[in-house]
């Protein structure tokens, strides 16, 4: 086994031993068992899923951040994390709404529109709308 902190810039996420973690590298998944080399990556929009030291899995919706494995610590900081039975379905879409709404606009000639944050709003809420829906 091994520690798992997940941080947000709103708290600590999660703290506790766990046996294994698979998370969203840029670069596509990747897993992290005990005595893992080293390894510092940046993480994308995803699912991460571990399994703690009862055997439970746990999956989670994350928004980008970076991972960080060292002495048998994985360090996980990430803009967000949200269980995936803790989503909030309705908002999700609410969101996801919002900003197609506003990619619509663009593509309309409304140029103070970001463009590439509206395009990052949909990805998170489609992350979460489809990890809810497979694990509800």
């Amino acid at each position: 086994m091994f520690r798992l902190s997940i941080v947000t810039p709103e708290k600590i996420f999660y703290d506790d031993d766990i046996v294994s973690l698979v998370v969203p590298g840029t670069e596509g998944y990747l897993g992290v068992l005990s005595n893992h080399a080293p390894l510092i990556t940046a993480l994308k929009i995803g699912r991460i899923e571990f399994r703690d030291t009862n055997e439970e899995v746990s999956i989670l919706s994350v928004t980008n951040g970076f991972l960080e494995v060292s002495a048998n610590t994985a360090s996980l900081l990430c803009d967000a994390a949200e269980y995936a039975k803790d989503i909030d379905v309705a908002r999700a879409e609410s969101a996801l709404e919002k900003a197609q709404a506003k990619i619509a606009d663009y593509n309309n000639g409304q140029k103070d529109i970001d463009i590439k944050e509206e395009n990052l709003a949909v990805e998170r809420a489609k992350n979460r709308l489809k990890i809810h829906k497979e694990n509800s």
